[in-house]
Protein backbone atom coordinates (compact mmCIF):
# COMPACT_ATOMS: atom_id res chain seq x y z
CA UNK A 1 0.00 0.00 0.00
CA UNK A 2 1.67 3.49 -0.93
CA UNK A 3 2.43 5.85 1.95
CA UNK A 4 -0.23 8.81 2.44
CA UNK A 5 1.01 11.82 0.92
CA UNK A 6 -0.30 13.66 3.97
CA UNK A 7 2.69 12.03 5.96
CA UNK A 8 5.57 11.41 3.74
CA UNK A 9 7.45 13.22 6.13
CA UNK A 10 7.85 10.10 8.22
CA UNK A 11 7.57 9.22 11.57
CA UNK A 12 7.29 12.68 13.59
CA UNK A 13 9.67 13.08 16.28
CA UNK A 14 7.40 14.62 18.67
CA UNK A 15 3.92 14.95 18.84
CA UNK A 16 2.51 17.77 20.83
CA UNK A 17 -1.71 18.40 21.30
CA UNK A 18 -3.30 21.86 23.01
CA UNK A 19 -6.37 23.66 22.92
CA UNK A 20 -7.24 26.17 19.65
CA UNK A 21 -7.58 29.84 20.04
CA UNK A 22 -11.56 30.77 20.31
CA UNK A 23 -13.17 30.82 17.45
CA UNK A 24 -10.73 29.17 15.38
CA UNK A 25 -12.96 25.91 14.67
CA UNK A 26 -10.99 22.90 15.36
CA UNK A 27 -11.32 21.19 19.13
CA UNK A 28 -7.45 21.19 19.71
CA UNK A 29 -4.12 21.25 17.60
CA UNK A 30 -1.70 18.15 16.99
CA UNK A 31 1.65 19.75 16.50
CA UNK A 32 4.14 16.94 14.56
CA UNK A 33 7.75 17.06 14.18
CA UNK A 34 9.65 15.51 11.73
CA UNK A 35 13.34 14.82 11.61
CA UNK A 36 12.73 14.14 7.79
CA UNK A 37 11.10 17.69 6.72
CA UNK A 38 13.27 20.19 6.36
CA UNK A 39 11.47 23.74 5.76
CA UNK A 40 8.37 23.12 4.74
CA UNK A 41 5.01 23.62 7.17
CA UNK A 42 1.79 22.03 6.39
CA UNK A 43 -1.64 21.43 7.81
CA UNK A 44 -4.74 19.57 7.26
CA UNK A 45 -8.09 18.84 9.43
CA UNK A 46 -8.41 15.44 10.81
CA UNK A 47 -11.84 15.16 12.37
CA UNK A 48 -12.15 17.85 14.85
CA UNK A 49 -8.43 18.43 15.40
CA UNK A 50 -5.62 20.46 13.01
CA UNK A 51 -2.68 18.56 12.29
CA UNK A 52 0.12 20.68 11.68
CA UNK A 53 3.57 19.33 10.46
CA UNK A 54 6.67 21.32 11.00
CA UNK A 55 10.25 20.35 11.12
CA UNK A 56 12.36 19.47 14.27
CA UNK A 57 14.21 22.05 14.51
CA UNK A 58 12.24 24.67 14.84
CA UNK A 59 12.04 26.40 18.03
CA UNK A 60 8.65 27.21 20.20
CA UNK A 61 8.50 30.87 18.96
CA UNK A 62 8.41 29.38 15.43
CA UNK A 63 6.20 26.58 15.96
CA UNK A 64 3.50 28.77 18.07
CA UNK A 65 3.89 31.27 15.12
CA UNK A 66 3.48 28.87 12.34
CA UNK A 67 0.68 27.35 14.01
CA UNK A 68 -1.42 30.77 13.99
CA UNK A 69 -0.40 30.97 9.98
CA UNK A 70 -1.73 27.67 9.40
CA UNK A 71 -4.40 27.89 11.04
CA UNK A 72 -5.67 30.76 9.35
CA UNK A 73 -4.70 29.45 6.20
CA UNK A 74 -7.00 26.48 6.75
CA UNK A 75 -10.04 28.64 7.49
CA UNK A 76 -9.75 30.94 4.38
CA UNK A 77 -9.62 27.86 2.52
CA UNK A 78 -12.67 26.57 4.04
CA UNK A 79 -14.41 30.02 3.42
CA UNK A 80 -13.43 29.98 -0.16
CA UNK A 81 -16.05 26.99 -0.29
CA UNK A 82 -18.43 29.28 -1.01
CA UNK A 83 -21.88 28.93 0.88
CA UNK A 84 -25.19 29.50 -0.70
CA UNK A 85 -27.30 31.71 0.73
CA UNK A 86 -29.62 29.07 2.95
CA UNK A 87 -26.19 28.07 4.69
CA UNK A 88 -25.90 31.43 5.18
CA UNK A 89 -28.93 31.74 6.98
CA UNK A 90 -28.20 28.60 8.57
CA UNK A 91 -25.14 29.43 9.85
CA UNK A 92 -26.38 32.63 10.97
CA UNK A 93 -29.28 31.07 13.16
CA UNK A 94 -26.46 28.68 14.93
CA UNK A 95 -24.47 32.15 15.52
CA UNK A 96 -27.75 33.29 16.94
CA UNK A 97 -27.89 31.02 19.11
CA UNK A 98 -24.49 30.71 20.37
CA UNK A 99 -24.19 34.11 21.24
CA UNK A 100 -26.96 36.20 21.11
CA UNK A 101 -29.47 33.68 22.95
CA UNK A 102 -31.38 33.01 19.79
CA UNK A 103 -33.09 36.23 20.33
CA UNK A 104 -32.28 37.22 16.71
CA UNK A 105 -34.07 35.58 13.71
CA UNK A 106 -33.38 37.10 10.64
CA UNK A 107 -36.57 36.55 7.92
CA UNK A 108 -33.38 36.16 5.41
CA UNK A 109 -29.68 36.24 4.93
CA UNK A 110 -28.27 36.62 1.51
CA UNK A 111 -25.08 37.62 -0.35
CA UNK A 112 -24.91 40.48 -2.92
CA UNK A 113 -22.65 41.95 -5.35
CA UNK A 114 -23.93 45.32 -5.13
CA UNK A 115 -22.32 46.42 -1.76
CA UNK A 116 -19.19 48.52 -2.33
CA UNK A 117 -19.09 50.27 0.13
CA UNK A 118 -19.67 48.19 3.13
CA UNK A 119 -19.08 44.22 4.46
CA UNK A 120 -22.99 43.86 5.40
CA UNK A 121 -26.12 45.81 5.87
CA UNK A 122 -29.48 45.00 7.67
CA UNK A 123 -32.94 46.32 7.89
CA UNK A 124 -34.41 45.62 11.09
CA UNK A 125 -37.73 46.08 9.63
CA UNK A 126 -37.87 43.18 7.25
CA UNK A 127 -35.19 41.21 9.26
CA UNK A 128 -33.12 41.17 6.20
CA UNK A 129 -29.55 40.78 6.20
CA UNK A 130 -26.92 41.42 3.13
CA UNK A 131 -23.40 40.48 3.22
CA UNK A 132 -21.14 41.14 0.58
CA UNK A 133 -20.05 38.73 -1.76
CA UNK A 134 -16.16 40.60 -1.01
CA UNK A 135 -16.54 38.14 2.14
CA UNK A 136 -16.05 34.95 0.11
CA UNK A 137 -12.77 33.89 0.82
CA UNK A 138 -12.02 35.65 4.04
CA UNK A 139 -11.36 33.27 7.05
CA UNK A 140 -14.42 32.12 8.89
CA UNK A 141 -13.90 33.92 11.97
CA UNK A 142 -14.07 37.22 9.87
CA UNK A 143 -17.62 36.04 8.13
CA UNK A 144 -19.04 34.89 11.32
CA UNK A 145 -18.03 38.80 13.10
CA UNK A 146 -20.11 39.79 10.45
CA UNK A 147 -22.77 37.84 10.78
CA UNK A 148 -23.15 38.57 14.50
CA UNK A 149 -22.57 42.14 13.91
CA UNK A 150 -25.94 42.35 11.36
CA UNK A 151 -27.69 40.09 14.07
CA UNK A 152 -26.86 42.29 16.65
CA UNK A 153 -28.35 44.77 14.50
CA UNK A 154 -31.80 42.90 14.48
CA UNK A 155 -32.01 43.47 18.47
CA UNK A 156 -30.44 47.09 18.54
CA UNK A 157 -30.52 49.56 15.24
CA UNK A 158 -27.75 52.00 15.88
CA UNK A 159 -23.83 51.26 17.58
CA UNK A 160 -24.36 52.43 20.70
CA UNK A 161 -23.04 51.41 23.95
CA UNK A 162 -25.97 48.57 24.35
CA UNK A 163 -24.65 47.23 20.62
CA UNK A 164 -21.41 46.84 21.35
CA UNK A 165 -22.36 44.39 24.08
CA UNK A 166 -23.98 42.57 22.49
CA UNK A 167 -20.98 42.20 20.23
CA UNK A 168 -18.47 41.47 23.51
CA UNK A 169 -20.29 38.10 23.26
CA UNK A 170 -18.33 37.03 20.17
CA UNK A 171 -14.79 36.52 21.06
CA UNK A 172 -12.46 37.22 17.94
CA UNK A 173 -14.13 40.67 17.66
CA UNK A 174 -11.05 42.79 17.75
CA UNK A 175 -9.43 40.07 15.71
CA UNK A 176 -11.76 39.79 12.82
CA UNK A 177 -11.96 43.97 12.90
CA UNK A 178 -8.08 44.23 12.64
CA UNK A 179 -8.19 42.15 9.80
CA UNK A 180 -10.89 43.89 7.73
CA UNK A 181 -9.19 47.29 8.28
CA UNK A 182 -5.69 45.60 6.83
CA UNK A 183 -7.95 44.55 3.99
CA UNK A 184 -9.42 48.30 3.93
CA UNK A 185 -6.34 49.85 4.22
CA UNK A 186 -4.43 47.57 1.58
CA UNK A 187 -7.48 48.29 -1.21
CA UNK A 188 -9.23 51.42 0.17
CA UNK A 189 -12.05 49.49 0.55
CA UNK A 190 -15.15 49.60 3.21
CA UNK A 191 -14.30 50.36 6.74
CA UNK A 192 -14.84 47.34 9.00
CA UNK A 193 -18.94 47.45 9.80
CA UNK A 194 -19.67 50.27 12.38
CA UNK A 195 -17.05 52.58 11.36
CA UNK A 196 -18.41 55.21 8.40
CA UNK A 197 -21.43 54.26 8.37
CA UNK A 198 -23.25 51.09 8.19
Amino acid sequence: MPADPLHRAGTPQRSTTSQPPNGSGASAIEVRRSDRRRRTVSAYREGDRTVVLIPARMSEAEEQRWVSVMLDKLAAQESKRVLGDDALAERAARLSEQYLGGRARPASVRWVTNQNTRWGSCTPAEGSIRLSHRLQGMPEYVLDYVLVHELAHLLVPGHGPRFWRLLEAYPRTERARGYLEGVAAAGRLPHPPGDHGE
